[in-house]
This record gives structure tokens, sequence and C-alpha cells, in this order.
């Protein structure tokens, strides 16, 4: 895997979206090895009549949760990957993981949503049921954050720009970033090319 190994510098990975989607920068690799650098915007260039443009219509979730345990006030992050067994129950990765056993309690906000571990899972997995007097899913969209990739360090100003123009099922712990540079204006070139859109969740 050495071969995939480069060195990109810090101050080369933006931290937060460009102002405009489309005018971020596009790399372009040709088959024959040529390289060319332009905009996204220039992307409608590389499409033909009868291409089809596959876009996965995910709404990314509130999906990161910081809490405390309950016995010993510890904090714990858990980030909610899918629903396991109900609408209640969900697979989570949880940090730090050897401090959540099963039967651990973690306290959410002002306490109005708990999770219990009632599953410990290979690779650092648990399910955790929740529970809220709001309703569980509206007691994440409270206490929840969106998750950002660990080479993110700042803060969301505007959880918009987290999501793709044509975001529409939520439930994805993480964005599919390829998709933030896409506008509306963008996608209507793109359909008047001849091309067709096709979405997948």
């Amino acid at each position: 895997t050495e071969e995939f190994d480069y060195y990109l510098p810090k101050e080369l990975i933006a931290q937060e979206p460009a102002e405009v989607r489309d005018t971020s920068r596009l790399m372009v690799l040709h088959r024959d090895g040529r390289i060319e650098h332009r905009i996204f915007r220039d992307v409608v260039e590389y499409f033909f009549p009868g291409d089809i443009l596959v876009l996965n219509n995910t709404k990314v979730m509130r999906a990161r949760l910081i809490g405390t345990r309950s016995d010993t006030g510890g904090k714990v992050e858990v980030l909610l990957l899918r629903r396991a067994g109900g609408p209640d129950t969900w697979e989570a990765l949880v940090k730090p993981g050897r401090r959540a056993r099963e039967g651990a309690s973690i306290i959410f906000g002002d306490g109005s949503l708990v999770g219990e571990v009632v599953e410990k899972r290979a690779g650092g997995l648990r399910i955790v049921k929740f529970a809220s007097p709001w309703g569980v899913d509206e007691a994440i969209r409270k206490w929840g954050s969106l998750p950002l990739p660990p080479y993110i360090t700042r803060e969301i100003r505007d959880e918009s720009r987290y999501q793709t123009v044509y975001a529409e099922k939520e439930g994805s712990a993480a964005a599919p970033t390829a998709g933030f540079h896409f506008t509306e204006e963008l996608l209507s070139k793109i359909r008047a090319k001849g091309v067709g859109i096709a979405f997948v969740t």
C-alpha cells in the first residue's frame, strides 16, 4: 500500500467549502495519462448525450453524539452508523470503546436522551438502545451534530453546506463529499446535454 502514500500539506486541505459550490478545483485525469486542472463547473464538458450521472441522494444526519457515562461522568462519543433491530436501537462506534461495556448507560444533553449499550460487537462496534421522552429521533437531531472527517478541524458554520443540493433521504453518517460541488444550475446544464441523472441512496 506504500505505493499510494503521498505528502499532503495541511494548508492545502480546505477547511470549509468554496463560497460558490461549483468554483472548487477539478483535476481531470485522461486515460492517456494527461492531467488538466480545471474549475468544477467545467465538468459539464466531460459529459456526452446518453451518459448517465449517478448521484447518492443520502442526507447526512446529526449522527455524532457527545455524552457522559452515568456512573463516572466520563466523556463518551457515539457515532451512529445504522439502525439495528428497532427504531430506537443503533449500531454505533463508541469512543473510548473499552469503557462502553454492555449495560453501560450514557446521558446526552440535558438528560432527555439516554443510551444503553446492549451488545458489544467486533471492530469496536456497539449496539445502543436509546430512550427519550421527546422521541429518540427528535432528541438525536437536537443533541447530535454532523460528523466531520478527521482532517476538518473547524466547526461547521452552516450545516446546509455539509449536504449536497440533492440530499433527500436522511440516514447517512458521512457525507458523499464528491457531490458537494454540484449546483442546481450545473445539474440543469448536464441534463440539457442529454445526460440522464439517476439517484441511489
